[in-house]
């Protein structure tokens, strides 16, 4: 799927390359890729794309304005064994105020040639989170130390996804010549610090307002690129920025843990009204569509068959709860399935730190399926004390025409049909009745009163 998808956006950024040959490609020009999300095989094929364009156009360096809480440990790594070997100058910028290189933004950021942060943003927290797992100690040196669980045992795939990334952010910061013991430490202890703070301690090389900020403070510096040392000359230099296709921007959404678990619900319920109600056809098909995507999500992000399993099961239970007397207890025990379901669904520290927010979308979406088990249950408990409004049965208390005198049988007219009918009291041709009952073909009437449930219909 990734190395798909890797060579899809090479071909579309060939395409858009071949498309803007009528600039001067002789210009001085910086390329420019702008990152706001996670970290997944669609914006990591974009940043991979991104650096083989600046690459083929001669770019004077490749800008990625970052601002990330995570992603894929997969996806980093594609986006690293591009940046490190790159024949072009990159430079993360992680911008604007109140950004955010969390987790794989940290590697990201540490893998440039040039690392900068603007003011009031953070850059840190590179742990690989485990709902419910311990966290990591606060003292010791990091080699050695062991993951447990409250019993005293030993979590050997978070240790092993610990140790793992620990040793890839201090081989990537060694290379860049940055600060190695930080960089181990925001994995193991998930340390998080500001622009200022990362300047001092050399995590990154250079705090800037603002983009032309930037440039003005890169302007000679020097940095080793593919083993040779070049001077950066950006001052005047053209920005252009390089888009995220269509098809990469629709990946990129459908890579969001949150709207993957909401196209998933979304897509049971259009099933259940569609097999409630035949017919309809539009819940149906907008819920096929809406689980196909849901399940094109699950193929892009890794994900926990057992979260996947409780995730359904509390929904099946809260959908039975309207249909089997339990008393609350089946939409209790679906709320708890549904919640940790959804909580776990994406728990895969040794691949992913991504996750779904629980108080955004899980407590939403709880909710709202809550309110639409109400609405079937008041809608199935209406249906039982209502009168029937179709059918046979629906006929007494209703007013009829006498065609016939009825001494005491003759015949009626109502709802446009002659019936049979029979009446204890004698009744003239043409007086109104009220049906009494309906006995096999032949209705019993008697004389209408004036207090009759409707006027006959001819």
């Amino acid at each position: 799927m990734r190395s798909a998808l890797r060579a899809l956006a090479l071909l579309l950024a060939g395409v858009a390359g071949a498309a803007g040959a009528g600039r001067d490609a002789g210009a001085a020009h910086l390329h420019l890729a702008t990152i706001a999300g996670t970290i997944n095989p669609a914006s990591a094929d974009y940043l991979v794309a991104a650096v083989a364009q600046a690459e083929r156009d001669g770019a004077l360096a490749l800008l990625i304005e970052l601002d990330t809480p995570g992603g894929l440990l997969v996806s980093t790594q594609d986006v690293i064994q591009a940046i490190l070997p790159a024949r072009v100058p990159v430079i993360v910028y992680v911008a604007p105020s109140g950004a955010w290189a969390g987790s794989a933004g940290t590697f990201i950021t540490l893998a440039a040639h040039v690392a900068a942060m603007a003011p009031g943003t953070t850059i840190g927290a590179a742990h690989p989170v485990s709902i419910g797992a311990p966290s990591p100690a606060p003292e010791g040196d990091g080699k050695g130390d062991e993951t447990a669980d409250k019993s005293g045992a030993r979590d050997f795939a978070a240790e092993k996804a610990e140790n793992f990334t620990a040793a890839f952010i201090e081989a990537i910061a060694a290379e860049r010549k940055r600060n190695v013991d930080w960089a181990v430490k925001a994995v193991r202890e998930s340390v998080a610090i500001p622009a200022p703070k990362a300047l001092e301690l050399g995590v990154i090389d250079l705090v800037a307002a603002d983009r032309a900020s930037l440039l003005a403070q890169l302007e000679g510096r020097e940095v080793i690129v593919a083993g040779e040392t070049r001077k950066l000359a950006l001052a005047g230099a053209e920005v252009r920025p390089i888009e995220m296709r269509l098809l990469s921007r629709f990946l990129d959404v459908l890579a969001n843990p949150d709207i993957a678990v909401l196209l998933i619900l979304a897509g049971l319920l259009g099933l259940y009204v569609e097999i409630t109600t035949p017919g309809v056809v539009l819940p149906g098909v907008l819920g096929a569509a809406s689980l196909l995507l849901g399940f094109f999500s699950l193929q892009i992000l890794p994900f926990s068959w057992l979260g996947l399993v409780l995730f359904l099961a509390g929904i099946a239970c809260i959908v039975a709860e309207a249909f089997v007397t339990s008393y609350g207890l089946l939409f209790a025990v679906g709320a708890v399935c549904f919640l940790l379901g959804g909580s776990q669904l994406f728990e895969r520290p040794d691949v992913s730190d991504l996750d779904v927010s629980t108080w955004s979308t899980l407590v939403p979406a709880l909710v709202g399926v809550a309110l639409f088990g109400a609405i079937v249950t008041i809608a199935v408990g209406r249906s039982f004390v209502r009168p029937p409004e179709s059918g046979i049965g629906e006929l007494v208390g209703h007013r009829a025409r006498a065609t016939t005198a009825l001494a005491p049988e003759g015949t009626v007219f109502v709802r446009g049909e002659y019936w049979s009918a029979s009446s204890a009291s004698p009744v003239e041709a043409g007086a109104e009745v009220e049906i009494v009952s309906v006995e096999g073909l032949r209705l019993r009437v008697r004389p209408a009163s004036a207090n009759g449930r409707a006027p006959a219909q001819a």
